[in-house]
């Protein structure tokens, strides 16, 4: 699934998904740097993300897979 992660002006994580028109906020990260790691959003969905450079910079569009997490 497509996800869009972006940082605001305050420096908050978050998802889009594009497929769902869903953004929400990353509010669990398993690992530093998240990349190849698990996320969880605020709604409770979890995606694995692919593994990318530590550097990676925000905005980017990512091919994730959705691992747990409430109903669409």
């Amino acid at each position: 699934m497509k996800l869009m992660i972006r940082k605001d002006g305050k420096g908050i994580l978050s998802a889009y998904v594009p497929k769902k028109d869903l953004e929400e906020p990353i509010v669990y990260i398993a690992q530093v740097p998240m990349w190849g790691g698990l996320i969880t959003l605020a709604n409770g969905w979890q995606f694995q993300l692919p593994e990318l450079a530590a550097d990676t910079t925000l905005p980017v569009t990512v091919e994730a897979r959705r691992v747990a997490g409430g109903h669409d």
